[in-house]
């Protein structure tokens, strides 16, 4: 069950990552790739899984680290746009300045998500203290792009988290 849940997860949000801005696409990703990873962190907590052999871990680890770096993108492209329609769009005019953001964020996710599931908590903090000083000029230059930079920063971070929670909750990870 756990395989099919990731498996629609990762059909819900590769499609944005793949297709490049489709808002529709995006939201419509994010909420399935969301429902599902919630769904199962919910059910992890009310009915811990008994003991998952080591093929089945090793494939949704696989699945999920695949999912946090690139089911993440959609994510945060779906919460980006979120946030340009609240602002009016200042928030899409900061896309121009900060270009190379999907790699950038998709490297991100691969590391937190490295990081936490190996056991090591503090390299959440310095995968982040190297994108903010790679950030530095542009952010110093240009104020208006700040809020961009967080908001990504903070859906992306959060969403490689969830996917490592649950690697961790099965389970996996040292």
């Amino acid at each position: 069950m756990i395989t099919a849940v990731l498996l629609l997860a990762l059909a819900g949000t590769l499609p944005g990552w793949f297709l490049g801005d489709r808002s529709r696409v995006h939201q419509l990703g994010a909420v399935v790739g969301a429902a599902a990873v919630a769904g199962l962190g919910i059910r992890f907590l009310f009915e811990p899984p008994d003991m998952v052999n080591l093929d089945e871990l090793a494939l949704a680890t696989i699945l999920l680290a695949v999912l946090a770096v690139l089911g993440g993108g959609t994510v945060t492209a779906a919460v980006l746009h979120l946030a340009d329609q609240a602002d009016n769009g200042t928030v899409d005019a900061a896309r121009k300045i900060l270009r190379g953001g999907a790699w950038i964020g998709a490297m991100e996710r691969a590391a937190i998500f490295g990081t936490l599931v190996a056991g090591w908590p503090e390299g959440l903090a310095v995968v982040l203290a190297l994108k903010g000083l790679g950030r530095f000029a542009e952010l110093s230059q240009h104020q208006n792009v700040a809020e961009r930079f967080l908001i990504g920063s903070f859906a992306s971070v959060l969403w490689a988290a969830g996917c490592a929670a649950l690697v961790i909750g099965l389970g996996g990870g040292f």
